[in-house]
């Protein structure tokens, strides 16, 4: 046996004590075994399903990251809306944050990229004290140099400014685009999954929050990144469909905790920012925010959906660019359409990654039979991805 399948029953030893789902354990298990050559370097690339700095930095409750918060969490779990536990179906989900409902909030749907960019760009020109933003595709264009020029204006105003882009996802960004914001006093760094020796192949998390704070008052949180492509349609697919959220209140904090986790692994820095809930308040409408990513102990997102699927009793109607569900949803899905629930999946007709479209009918058969109606959006790229709805700050999607 050569020294490539040696390495390779090792790596599959790893894959099979590691891989997420029993499927991806055997295919990586023979795959490193028949064609090591090929398939280690693949697995220690895209392959591994842990962020072992980034696990560590969440997880380690006696991290300075972890003792720095502490205070902020537990004056963010005063402000919760402990009726949310009236319902048994949130009570799980409010466990898998880390965090309860924060009620006194005012939300806003922005159905599409202008209604967006207006409501995004008109609060950064309010901002009085600070902005958090955070994106995975930041472009030069139109649109990016439309917010370079509103968040240069604000540092210069004295407005701390704090802007952390993907370095994969916004790859063809001139470093004259970040020099100039860094010249007018924005505080710039980029967020990189290849951080640390135990990182440094791990190309495959990647760090697709959008998210805006101002002030700790407004938050804005969704599908939308920054190219003229969301304003003006994609050249091949045509117009761009996705859909953000304005947050008003409290939860803009629970926001401003998720910013502040990813500025700290990118920067080692934790800056100092208010806490005290500020904007709507009285009843308003309960808000939880639910961070997922790798450092998770659960398999978050799939769990949210599955609890989100069984807690529903008329319908669930779900829109998914990459509708590639694992197969605890999968099963939830034909449950829940075959006790009568109206279930129905919307895929765009013309899609932005042809892979992940494609994969999609590996699943439709099985569902169309258990009576999920199945819809394709053909007016242009869907991407929006609303469901229960709830919009999750998700993050390194491997």
């Amino acid at each position: 046996m050569g020294i490539a399948h040696l390495v390779g029953l090792a790596s599959s030893l790893d894959a099979m004590m590691s891989s997420r789902t029993s499927q991806g354990a055997v295919a990586w298990i023979v795959s490193l075994n028949t064609v090591p050559y090929v398939a280690v370097p693949a697995y220690w690339v895209f392959g591994r399903t842990k962020f072992q700095g980034y696990v560590s930095s969440r997880r380690d409750e006696d991290s300075a990251l972890g003792q720095a918060l502490a205070d902020k969490l537990a004056e963010l779990r005063a402000h919760g809306v402990s009726a949310a536990h009236a319902d048994k179906h949130l009570v799980g989900v409010e466990q898998l944050a880390k965090l309860p409902f924060l009620g006194g909030n005012r939300v806003e749907l922005l159905i599409d990229g202008e209604q967006t960019f207006e409501s995004l760009f008109a609060g950064i020109e309010a901002a009085e004290r600070y902005l958090l933003v955070q994106f995975y595709i930041v472009r030069a264009d139109e649109v990016g140099l439309a917010l370079q020029a509103r968040l240069i204006e604000k540092a210069r105003e004295g407005v701390e400014v704090f802007f952390l882009y993907d370095e994969i996802g916004s790859y063809a960004l001139p470093g004259r685009y970040l020099q100039e914001m860094e010249e007018a006093g924005v505080r710039v760094h980029r967020f990189h999954s290849t951080r640390g020796p135990g990182n440094r192949f791990q190309l495959n998390f990647r760090n697709h929050r959008k998210i805006v704070v101002a002030d700790g008052e407004r938050a804005w949180v969704g599908g939308f990144n920054v190219g003229d492509e969301y304003l003006q349609g994609h050249p091949d697919i045509g117009p761009w469909r996705d859909t953000h959220l304005l947050i008003e209140g409290p939860a803009a904090l629970a926001l401003q905790l998720v910013f502040l986790e990813d500025w700290h692994w990118a920067t080692e820095e934790l800056p100092e920012l208010p806490w005290t809930p500020r904007g709507p308040s009285g009843h308003g409408t309960p808000v939880l925010i639910l961070p997922t990513g790798p450092a998770d102990r659960f398999e978050t997102a799939s769990l949210m959906i599955q609890q989100a699927i069984h807690a529903a009793h008329e319908r669930i109607w779900i829109s998914s660019p990459y509708f590639v569900p694992d197969e605890g949803v999968l099963s939830m899905l034909k449950l829940a359409a075959l006790s009568g629930v109206d279930v129905r999946v919307l895929i765009p007709e013309r899609p932005d990654n042809p892979l992940t479209y494609f994969a999609a009918y590996a699943f439709l058969d099985s569902l169309l039979e258990a009576g999920v109606e199945v819809y394709r959006y053909e007016g242009a790229s869907c991407t929006a991805r609303p469901s229960w709805w709830t919009t999750s700050a998700r993050r390194q999607a491997p």
